[in-house]
Parts: structure tokens; sequence; C-alpha cells
């Protein structure tokens, strides 16, 4: 069973091995997240984001040996077993494309309204499945979501600064006056 987390990859190495379509998409998402996307394929087949450090070679042991994430986009499942069995070794994270049953983190379909993350997933069973729920949650969620965000994490740190707790009170009916305020301008 998973348990749904967020991983802040921002600053910290990944590794992608792998450069074909799947894989490049991978390296551009973790790119977006200011992730250090390291690649290593003994093809490029893809565009790859251009911050990322390309290795066009096969892939040795020692990529995968200060990663956060490493994540196994080869398509040949002997080559991902041995990336499977490195990353392991050192208990760390993999996500191994169209094997949902040897990963230890999966990628979700996400929408983002700045803050405001919203993320789906179906633990590998289903990518396709798992963006339509996004797309459906996606329109149903309101437009100001991310101004809204901006104003509830404002309020908040003031009270934090002046020292007051902020676990009993009613978010609720602080959103709908922030609401309030803004329709009446």
């Amino acid at each position: 069973m998973i348990q749904p987390i967020a991983l802040c990859v921002e600053g910290r190495r990944v590794l992608v091995v792998g450069a074909g379509r799947v894989g490049a998409s991978k390296a551009h998402q973790l790119s977006r997240a200011g992730a250090r996307v390291t690649v290593v394929a003994s093809q490029i087949l893809a565009p790859l984001p251009e911050q990322a450090q390309v290795h066009q070679r096969p892939y040795r042991r020692r990529d995968a040996a200060r990663a956060l994430l490493v994540v196994a986009a080869t398509g040949d499942d002997r080559l991902n077993d041995r990336i499977v069995r490195d990353v392991e070794r050192r208990h760390g994270l993999i996500n191994v494309v169209d094997d949902p049953t040897r990963c230890t983190a999966y990628f979700m379909a996400q929408c983002e309204r700045g803050d405001v993350t919203v993320a789906v997933s179906t633990q590998g069973s289903s990518p396709w499945l798992a963006g339509h729920v996004r797309d459906l949650v996606e329109a149903a969620l309101p437009e100001d979501l991310a101004e809204l965000a901006a104003a509830l994490g404002e309020h908040r740190r003031d009270l934090h600064a002046r020292g007051e707790s902020t676990e009993a009170l009613d978010w609720s009916s602080i959103a709908d006056e922030w609401r309030r305020r803004r329709i009446s301008r």
C-alpha cells in the first residue's frame, strides 16, 4: 500500500536512466520541480531539459549512488532489474516506468494553482485514469484558488509571528470573508 506524500526535490540530485519519450518527460517534470537532473542513456531519443546533466553512455552502478530518486525508463527489463537492485541496496527511491510493482515512488497526475497542488494516483495501474480524474478535479477548482491560498498563507504567517495559534481557527469563515471583501472591491 502506498502513502501519498509530497517529495521536495528542489536542489536534490535525481537520476533518469533512459532518454526516450517517457524518460524525457520525467526529466522535464523533475527539472520543473527544481531537481538537479542527471540523464544517462545510450541513445538520446527525445529533447531533454537544457539544465540537465546528460551522459550518453550505458548506465553504471555508481550513477545511482547519490540520487534521491532514480527513474528507470529504459524499456529493457534486464537493465531495469540491475537499476532496481542498485537502488534497493542503498534503500533509495525508485520509479520503474510501466512497472508499478517495483516502484517505491510514483509520479502522480497533478494540477497546480499557486501553492495548491492536487495530485491523483492509481498506484501506477492506469496513468490515463489518473490524468482523467485530475482533469475532472481541476475543472471543479475555483478560479481564485491560488490567490486564496496566498492570502490564507499570509494570514497564517502573521498570526504565527504574533505568537498566536492557528489550530482552532474557522478557516472556512476566514476564506468566505476574504472572498466577500474581494468581490466588494
